[in-house]
């Protein structure tokens, strides 16, 4: 089978959150299941010059849409195994970053537009187009409205994945409508229309044929008022057409038994693993000691991942003997708030405020602990690859978070970290304070350790989930291409 995946960024060419991971990861899955897959997305000015060299011009075209005749380049390499395509428009994408821009609306509008034409002349027909969160979520509308009877698009079933249901790309109505060129009547109740705006990820989830979110928990949740964005209504009425499929991570990256950025290779072994947190620990000028429990945070330091919460409780916490360490950056509250800590208690805690995937995978590593209190949390990817590194998740049991990490019970010796249901900071906090207990006693520890170590968190059961999609995507491509043609 032929699957276009349609994606605004993917490792390791652009990335901004967990979506450019999974957009690298799940193709190559796929392909190993015998896919053809392969990726499109834009050619931003922030791709490595050794992978944009790679690439060849294909094709150029115009893509016509409003008023706009814009010019395109296709541009193909094999990237890693994968074909990979960039949408070329140095007006739209070359320029410092991936999104926040006062015209996202067109840039995106084009991209999705520009998807739909280069099927011309990619030398691919897809059978499916793989669709993720807003900034594709135009291409399931087009494939039903104004390619509808296109040639090039003829019997294409379309996958629709939400990754993140808050950022849903809401805009003017009359903007969408004159960028589109759909009339009147597609925004409606039923179409785009969204409380007097236009919704591109209502787009998608209407008119796509069929969707996933990236937990089991997150698709139940989404359909309620608490979590649905003001989408759950239809959320709900499409809710025979909705899976939760939890992502999974690239276990061939993160590995530490070969992993470059750690003092000591390990698998299991909590000694060798303590190696590298007395190493991260000489690193950031902290007390040296493997007793000490240390608690890592890889996140972006925002609401929702639920800083609110550690604020309300960090010097309670730092009054243990305890050390913690957070990479990120985010809103200025909590960038102060953890830069404040760190400086109240500079032998227990550090802020590495940025991004750097060398001290990310350190902090996996040489952490105990790993916190993620999230208010909402579709998939997270962070509990998996602190299982991966045999670091314990210490997590609020919400989407993804709820279907990975199950909370220990001493009595059966099951479960392969800590969870607390409630929205609270001492609720947070007393689970924090049961771990670091419990990190005491070595054969109990051990027992939570070979618990996680003993699950597959690769993208093999996912990417058989998806195929199965796939699959009834195809059959129902197939009855269709038997209906008679009606005049």
């Amino acid at each position: 089978m032929n699957v276009l995946y349609a994606a605004s960024e993917a490792v390791p060419l652009a990335k901004t959150g967990g979506l450019a991971d999974v957009s690298y990861a799940l193709p190559k899955a796929l392909k190993q299941r015998g896919a053809d897959v392969r990726l499109i997305m834009p050619k931003y000015e922030e791709i490595p010059e050794n992978y944009a060299s790679r690439f060849s011009r294909i094709a150029e075209f115009n893509v016509t849409f409003g008023w706009r005749s814009q010019y395109c380049g296709l541009l193909m390499a094999e990237i890693d195994g994968m074909v990979v395509y960039l949408i070329d428009n140095e007006y739209y994408f070359k320029r410092s970053g991936l999104y926040g821009y006062d015209d996202d609306a067109e840039r995106f509008v084009f991209f999705s537009m520009a998807v739909m034409e280069a099927a011309r002349y990619a030398g691919f027909k897809p059978d499916i187009v793989h669709c993720h969160d807003w900034q594709t979520a135009l291409i399931p509308f087009l494939l039903r409205t104004r390619y509808a009877f296109d040639p090039a698009w003829a019997y294409v079933k379309s996958l629709f994945t939400i990754h993140n249901l808050k950022y849903q790309g809401v805009f003017n109505m009359e903007l969408i409508k004159e960028l589109t060129g759909a009339g009147d009547d597609l925004f409606d109740y039923d179409g785009l229309g969204f409380y007097g705006d236009a919704n591109c990820m209502k787009a998608g989830i209407g008119f796509a044929d069929k969707l996933t979110t990236v937990s089991p928990s997150y698709a139940e949740e989404i359909q309620t008022a608490y979590y649905g964005e003001r989408l759950d209504p239809l959320l709900a009425y499409r809710r025979e057409d909705l899976t939760g499929i939890v992502n999974g991570i690239d276990e061939s990256y993160y590995d530490p038994m070969n992993d470059s950025a750690l003092h000591t290779p390990y698998r299991s072994s909590l000694s060798r693993k303590r190696k590298n947190k007395l190493d991260l620990q000489a690193e950031l000028a902290l007390p040296q000691s493997a007793d000490i429990p240390m608690i890592g945070i890889v996140s972006r330091l925002v609401e929702q991942k639920g800083f609110d919460l550690l604020a309300a409780i960090i010097d309670e916490l730092l009054q243990e003997d305890v050390q913690l360490v957070v990479l990120g950056a985010g809103e200025h509250r909590y960038e102060r708030m953890l830069a404040e800590a760190a400086e109240r208690y500079p032998d227990k805690a550090r802020l590495w405020l940025g991004y750097s995937d060398r001290m990310a995978r350190r902090i996996y590593a040489g952490a105990d602990m790993f916190a993620m209190p999230s208010r909402f949390e579709p998939c997270g990817l962070g509990q998996l690859v602190a299982l991966r590194y045999r670091s314990v998740p210490i997590v609020r049991e919400t989407g993804g978070l709820k279907d990975t990490v199950r909370d220990y019970e001493e009595a059966a010796g099951s479960g392969n970290g800590f969870s607390f249901s409630n929205y609270n900071a001492h609720d947070f906090l007393f689970t924090l304070k049961r771990a670091i207990g419990l990190f005491r006693d070595e054969k109990k520890w051990k027992e939570i350790v070979d618990n996680g170590a003993r699950e597959d968190y690769s993208w093999n059961s996912s990417a058989k989930m998806y195929m199965d999609m796939y699959e009834q995507l195809l059959a129902y491509r197939k009855e269709q291409e038997t209906w008679p043609v009606t005049s």
